[in-house]
This record gives structure tokens, C-alpha cells and sequence, in this order.
């Protein structure tokens, strides 16, 4: 018999399930209320999450222009549904040596770029930048671009604003002028200043002249990035300054393109390598990046001493024509053939030369050839000087070595960097860089050859470059990060462009969202431009 007590637990039983049910169902009714909301959901694919750790299994989902929720979203429904089964995927790559400036204008999508996984660009490097980083900024919003962009200032672009391209030693004045700029181009969103230091005019500062600006810099919470003064001979003495002028200035050091160029310095790495372990051991933040080529990219004028290259072309132009600063010159230059233990510039290949597209992919001892000129040193730095004076030309130089280039991809603070700018299909032969960087790395170092695992390839070019360069809720897939995501094929990607054919964009690549946009839909650009400059908030 059921008495009155019973009877009463009984129903609160049944009340407390009733209310457990409708609690279950109202939480569930939220969650697919949530997903309902949501634009994109990434799902099966081996996700990568940038910090390094070994890949999951785990969907994304993406709304505007974040990520708003990681994990197991089955229940989770959106506008589309990505299938990323066999695919991996990752951050969009922080690509932190780019030249960019002029391409904004020809090419906002930056479709070499793009292919190659990169959805955010620092540029402003090699001591070159925009003049104002605000006007700049502004102009790319404007212009609205497929991929982010940050900017470094440049030290040679400061310094040709004060000093034009003199051949001396700041004066104090100058020196107080350079820091005012600096300090406006942080306060204008920088972050960092950049030198050129192998470049006219960074080539005539002094270290303590980059010191003084630099601690400018440190006080605004920026980096220092460096083309160093040598690649070459005297390569331990340049990445020694760029070291002390991270200890002098207090501040966080990136050493460019970190290379050995010349065969007589081949295997120099084990020299230059410890150089940054041990700086970073007394405690001086110094990183690296490289590109993975045996082949560098710069103009023909590195080629000239720096010395006849000051005070501008009128200057430059009225030195060559006395015969005998030309013979003086024309003998310097033979001297980097001395210096690398070879006879002629083979190494020394045109990229792109205005006066002359025939010249094009051609060396500088088969263009010397061509004009007629006898089969001689001399003859050659004649051929190089007339370039000169007809506009110079972009070059590429074979002079690095493979086992150097793999013992530096090794190192752990090593990023991956293109050392290139925004490519327009059929103009010039540029450096294959400029297409396959990141996928070149993937394809050949880490799927063919082992150098690196794919998780550590990953994050050297999301999370190590985004905390370097303080490129906030990027390089890392989490809820509340902006939605800069790639998707790829590890078994595909690879890097097409050849020295011989460069204009080929990398394959592998499936999807890719820049800010919540889809910008590469089944390996097909799609034409939004819903990239933002990147200012570093101080």
C-alpha cells in the first residue's frame, strides 16, 4: 500500500527528471541555436594548433572574423560545412620578411602569396620601409589587400629622410632627427625598425648610430630586424653585431635570411649557429629566418663598392665616368671573384632588367658574351658597370650550400621567410621564393627529407613569428583568435616554381580564410580582400 510520504518522494522524483530533461534540452536547444550561427565548421581534419604540439582530431568553427569554438562540434551546424578528411589543418602562415611596398598597388591580392599558405606579411625589411607608416596603413586599408600586413620602419629609409645618401657619420642633430622619426613610426603602428646595413645608406652607419635608434625602438616595445652588414667573409663579425646591438639597445633581435654565402665559406653555419645559441643563453631574445634555397635575391649594385654609390645617380653616374675611379671600381669587383676562388660571374643571374628583358634568366658572363666582349674578368665588371648606369637590374646569386641551409632550418628559433614581394605572373624571373617558400619547406625538408617534423615546420611559421612580432591572436588555432586558417594536403604540397620558371604557384594547398573570409576555396583564389594592416597598439 502506498502511503502519503511515498507517494510525495515519488513525485519530486519524477519532477526532479522532468526538470533535468528540459534542462538537457534547453542546454542542447543553445548549442544548436550557437552553431546555427556559425559561418564555416571545419571538420575531420588533423588539426595543427601552431604551439607545436602533435596533431588532433578536431572540427573549427568560424564566425565573422573569429574563431569561436575548437573540439567536437558534431551537434554544431553552419552556413558551410568543410570536409577536411586526409587534410591538415593549421594557422595561416606569418611570413616575416616581405617586400612589399609598390606591389599593394598592382597586385592587392597577392596571389603568390596566398598559394603559398601566408595570410599576413611583415614587410618593411632590409632597412626599407614606407617614409610614413601612417600614410602607408591608411593606404592599405583603402585599397583593401588579400593577406596582413605589418610593417617594419626602416633604418635606411630614416636616415635617407635626414641625410639623403651621404657618406659620413651622423652629426648629433641628424642623430636626434632619426630618433624622432623612429619614435613616430611606433607610435604609427610599427613593429620594429629594420637595417639594410649591406644596403647604401645603412652601409656608412656606425653600430652606434643603429644603437641609438634602436633603444628608441626597445622603449616602444618593438623589435630590431637586420639585413647584416656580410653574408660572407666576414659573416661571424656582422651576426656578432647584430647580437650586440640586441645587448646595447635592450632589445629582441631578428637576424634576416640567415645564410653563408660563397663557396670558400661553405660549412660556416657551425660557426654562425652558436653564436645565436649562446646569445640567447646570456639572455638576449635573438632569432633567425631563412628561405630554403641555395640562391639569394638583391640588386646588381651590391655588386659596386659601396663607396661610389653615395650622394645619389648624378653623383654615381659623374664618379664612373672618370676613367680612373671606373678602373678602381671595375678592379673591386673582380676582387669578389678573388674572394670566392672562381673566374667569372656565373653565380650572377638577371631577375629582371628594365633596360634589357632579353637579358632576363641570363648569368653576367653569358650577357658579356653576348654584347661581344672578350671572355675576361675585366670585360665582365665593364658589362656589370654599363648595367649600372642603364638603371641596374635585379639579380639572383647562386652561392649557398645545402648542407648549410639544412643545419640552419634545424635550429629551433628559425623562422621561414620569403625575402620577396608581391608577384605579377610574366614580369621578370624572379627568385622562386617568392611562390613556394613555405611550401617548398613542407614538401621537400620536412615530407621528403625529414629535416623537420610537420608539427615544428608549423610552428616556426605561425606561433614563433606571431609572439616574435607580437602579432596578437594570430598563429595559433583557439577560440577568440582571428579566423586566419589554411588547409592543406601534406601529401601534395609542394613548390612548382624553378629558377627556370618561377611564375608558377605552389600546389597543396585547399582552403584558406584570412579574417573569416574564405580566400582559397578548393585550391581557386576567390577575389575578397578582407586583409587589414597590422598596427602594434603601444
Amino acid at each position: 500500500m502506498t502511503n502519503g510520504i511515498g507517494f510525495s518522494k515519488l513525485s519530486r522524483q519524477n519532477m526532479l527528471m522532468k526538470n533535468f530533461h528540459l534542462l538537457i534540452a534547453f542546454v542542447f536547444s543553445v548549442l544548436q541555436t550557437n552553431a546555427q550561427n556559425a559561418d564555416f565548421i571545419i571538420r575531420n581534419g588533423k588539426l595543427i594548433d601552431g604551439t607545436g604540439n602533435q596533431w588532433q582530431y578536431k572540427d573549427v568553427a568560424i564566425k565573422s572574423n573569429k574563431i569561436i569554438a575548437v573540439g567536437n562540434l558534431k551537434n554544431w551546424k553552419a552556413t558551410r560545412e568543410i570536409d577536411a578528411k586526409g587534410l591538415v589543418v593549421a594557422p595561416g602562415f606569418i611570413d616575416v620578411h616581405g617586400h612589399l611596398e609598390g606591389g599593394e598597388t598592382r597586385n592587392p591580392l597577392a596571389s603568390n602569396f596566398l598559394y603559398d599558405g601566408v595570410t599576413t606579411v611583415v614587410t618593411g625589411n632590409c632597412g626599407g620601409s614606407a617614409d610614413n607608416l601612417n600614410t602607408y596603413f591608411n593606404q592599405l586599408d583603402s585599397i583593401g589587400m588579400s593577406i596582413n600586413i605589418a610593417s617594419l620602419i626602416g633604418h635606411n629609409t630614416i636616415r635617407k629622410q635626414v641625410m639623403g645618401t651621404a657618406n659620413r657619420h651622423a652629426t648629433e642633430a641628424e642623430l636626434q632627427q632619426m630618433e624622432k622619426i623612429a619614435a613616430q613610426a611606433m607610435k604609427d603602428g610599427a613593429v620594429g625598425m629594420s637595417t639594410g646595413l649591406i644596403y647604401i645608406p645603412g652601409t656608412y652607419a656606425p653600430t652606434e648610430e643603429v644603437v641609438r635608434i634602436a633603444k628608441v625602438i626597445a622603449t616602444n616595445g618593438g623589435v630590431y630586424a637586420s639585413h647584416i652588414r656580410n653574408e660572407e667573409n666576414q659573416v661571424v663579425d656582422a651576426v656578432n653585431e647584430a647580437i650586440h646591438i640586441g645587448r646595447a639597445a635592450n632589445i629582441p633581435v631578428e637576424i634576416s635570411h640567415f645564410k653563408i654565402s660563397g663557396q670558400n665559406n661553405w660549412g660556416r653555419s657551425k660557426e654562425t649557429i652558436p653564436l645565436v645559441v649562446n646569445a640567447r643563453k646570456e639572455g638576449i631574445d635573438v632569432t633567425i629566418d631563412q628561405y630554403p634555397y641555395t640562391a639569394s635575391s638583391t640588386q646588381l649594385s651590391v655588386l659596386l663598392p659601396d663607396w661610389v654609390l653615395s650622394d645619389g645617380q648624378d653623383s654615381i653616374f659623374a664618379r664612373l665616368k672618370n676613367p680612373t675611379i671606373r678602373k678602381k671600381v671595375a678592379n673591386e669587383i673582380i676582387g669578389i671573384l678573388k674572394e670566392r676562388g672562381i673566374k667569372h660571374f656565373t653565380y650572377a643571374v638577371v631577375a629582371n632588367y628594365k633596360a634589357d628583358s632579353t637579358y632576363n634568366g641570363k648569368d653576367i658572363e653569358a650577357i658579356n658574351l653576348l654584347r661581344g666582349n672578350k671572355h675576361k674578368a675585366l670585360d665582365e665588371a665593364e658589362t656589370i658597370i654599363q648595367m649600372m648606369e642603364q638603371g641596374g637590374a635585379q639579380m639572383i646569386y647562386h652561392g649557398m650550400n645545402e648542407s648549410d641551409v639544412k643545419a640552419i632550418m634545424q635550429y629551433p628559433f628559425n623562422m621561414f621567410a620569403s625575402d620577396a614581394g608581391i608577384a605579377m605572373k610574366g614580369y621578370g624571373k624572379p627568385h622562386p621564393r617568392a611562390y613556394g617558400t613555405n611550401s617548398r619547406v613542407l614538401g621537400r625538408y620536412v615530407r621528403e627529407m625529414g629535416v623537420l617534423s610537420l608539427e615544428e615546420a608549423i610552428r616556426r611559421m605561425t606561433s614563433l613569428p606571431a609572439t616574435k612580432f607580437n602579432i596578437e591572436k594570430r598563429g595559433v588555432i583557439q577560440e577568440g583568435n582571428f579566423a586566419d586558417i589554411v588547409v592543406f594536403d601534406a601529401d601534395e604540397v609542394t613548390d612548382m616554381a624553378t629558377f627556370q620558371d618561377s611564375h608558377q604557384y605552389a600546389k597543396g594547398f585547399k582552403y584558406i580564410w584570412v579574417n573569416g573570409a574564405l580566400s582559397l576555396d578548393q585550391s581557386v583564389q576567390v577575389p575578397v580582400k578582407k586583409g587589414i594592416s597590422i598596427r602594434k597598439s603601444l
